[in-house]
């Protein structure tokens, strides 16, 4: 607790420090808990947008990875700040290697019997690990990703905060729950935590080199299990330049437009035909070997697209290609995009300006491609469609991998190399079996709910009977009920005044032996008249009401 404090207390500091303590004194106003912000304007020249960056930079790894995540979110924050947002490295100063040693030393006790070297100079520092290049006792080359001490704590006090803090935003800015803020943060918080866990990491690079095997040219590196753990990571080290140096790949005799084709097809296999993707297309992530293989790196964040989704985006991607709107809309509403009925047709107008504007006709360039892409999720944002994470990041690798690919040649067409592709797909039986497997899982449901009826139908007895089912009337069926008892009530009271008429009215007619004025007898005849008249009508009212009902 008092951890958190301190760390909320450092919060304030540099968000006062960058001109934001005036947001803070509205979401949390009254005397704090914790110090005011230190006093001092924001930097000079600066955008709201470069300072909100400046600012997640010096609050250190969790919120540099949370800027990172909403750097996606094209839909819903303003350009200028997913602009920002992009600029965000996940650099960090290096930890002395007698820190990392330790954590070393927890999976590797005897770490002389198994590493002869370790080199002690990191090739990469991350926020959240370390790499370092050793050697195995055998002679094997290999690369240490190390986790850094005490960084998960680091990491659950942070996520508390922010949890703290997109409550309070979410009840004293209404206007902002349309983005879900607290929902962003359990997004992020379940993705970091999976990020922390670097078996999971290995996982994933094995899953995907089982789905390369057969693919030449692709590699994943190789896990050595025996010396990994949660906390780190033992793989082979990959000698090679990044792929989105094209002058380097020249050096090694390659033909980047070559490379760039190459590592376009892979992540069009694992999207459309794996469904199991590699989610940070970052160009450190990537590697070029002499041998021209290209080399994924870095396994922390996937994304997964079950067959039925595949279709959807393959839908999408061709609605791109070809101009359709209609087929846009109906992919963004099967990946779960609820659009309202008084925004559809301005939305199809929209759309339907962005696709002539910016499509090329046949020659679909990278560039418009990834405008129109860009275009795509600003009109989502103008709308305030909430989009699934899942859409998100396909969408935000997509464009990464182009930019990659336009690197290596600035005449990399995408309609030549995505086209051919989904025809392939749409023609071949590829999904079928999926969606095969969907019909008879769905014939089967039908099945059982068949099976189940009397049994929920004796369920449903048994509440009746014990007087435990809930009924909803809606607001017309009170005002029927109310209706109807105002007509019974109304003549209820009739029936009683004729009651009461000839009741008294015979009373008076018994009692004619009595001398009685000849007013008082001639409006007890007049009274008791009343009375036989009006129960005629009324009588003759029901039956005739009745029969017009039954007809």
């Amino acid at each position: 607790m008092v951890t958190q404090i301190r760390r909320y207390a450092q919060i304030v500091d540099v968000l006062g420090k960058y001109g934001f303590g005036i947001a803070l004194e509205k979401l949390f106003p009254g005397k704090p808990r914790f110090r005011l912000p230190t006093p001092g304007g924001p930097p000079e020249t600066s955008t709201v947008y470069e300072r909100v960056r400046l600012a997640i930079e010096e609050l250190g790894p969790t919120f540099v990875k949370f800027g990172q995540i909403m750097s996606t979110r094209t839909e819903l924050l303003p350009p200028e700040m997913i602009e920002e947002l992009k600029k965000l490295q996940d650099h960090a100063k290096p930890l002395p290697f007698s820190d990392i040693q330790s954590v070393i030393l927890e999976t590797c006790p005897n770490i002389d019997d198994w590493f002869c070297e370790i080199d002690e100079t990191p090739l990469a520092s991350a926020s959240i690990a370390q790499v370092h290049c050793a050697i195995l006792r055998d002679g094997t080359k290999v690369a240490i990703k190390v986790q850094r001490p005490g960084i998960p704590d680091v990491i659950e006090t942070d996520l508390a905060i922010l949890t703290s803090m997109a409550e309070r935003i979410d009840s004293v800015f209404p206007d902002v729950r349309v983005y879900n803020p607290i929902g962003m943060v359990q997004d992020f918080a379940q993705q970091i935590r999976k990020e922390l866990d670097f078996l999971r990491d290995a996982r994933n690079a094995e899953r995907m080199a089982r789905n390369f095997r057969d693919v030449p040219g692709i590699r994943f590196p190789k896990i050595y299990w025996e010396y990994s753990s949660s906390k780190m990571l033992v793989m082979e080290f990959i000698d090679g330049v990044r792929i989105d140096n094209p002058e380097a790949i020249r050096s090694l005799g390659l033909n980047p437009h070559a490379v760039g084709v190459r590592g376009f097809h892979a992540y069009l296999k694992m999207i459309f035909e794996d469904g199991f993707f590699h989610g940070d297309p970052h160009p450190g992530n990537l590697f070029v070997t002499k041998e021209g293989d290209v080399v994924f790196l870095d396994f922390g964040i996937v994304g997964v697209l079950r067959p039925e989704k595949r279709q959807i985006f393959i839908n999408l991607l061709f609605a791109l290609v070809t101009d359709d709107i209609e087929m846009m809309l109906k992919s963004l509403e099967g990946f779960g995009i609820v659009i309202n009925e008084s925004d559809r047709e301005s939305l199809r107008d929209d759309l339907y300006i962005m696709m002539h504007d910016i499509g090329g006709g046949d020659e679909v360039q990278q560039m418009n491609f990834g405008l129109m892409v860009t275009e795509l999720t600003e009109t989502m944002r103008r709308y305030r469609l909430k989009v699934p994470m899942n859409l998100m990041l396909l969408l935000k690798v997509f464009v990464m991998v182009l930019d990659i690919g336009v690197t290596l040649d600035p005449k990399f067409n995408v309609g030549k190399e995505i086209t051919p592709y989904l025809t392939k797909l749409a023609d071949t039986d590829n999904l079928s079996a999926a969606y095969l497997k969907r019909a008879s899982n769905s014939m089967m449901e039908a099945v059982d709910a068949m099976f189940d009826l009397p049994r929920s139908v004796n369920l449903m007895l048994k509440r009746l009977s014990t007087g435990t089912v809930r009924l909803e009337v809606v607001d017309t069926d009170i005002q029927k009920l109310q209706m109807a008892l105002d007509r019974a009530s109304d003549k209820l009271m009739i029936g009683l005044v004729v009651a009461a008429l000839v009741v008294g009215s015979s009373l008076v007619l018994i009692s004619s032996s009595i001398t009685l004025p000849k007013e008082i007898f001639w409006l007890a005849i007049l009274g008791y008249t009343a009375a036989v008249l009006v129960g005629f009508y009324a009588i003759y009212h029901v039956i005739f009401l009745k029969l017009r009902l039954e007809r």
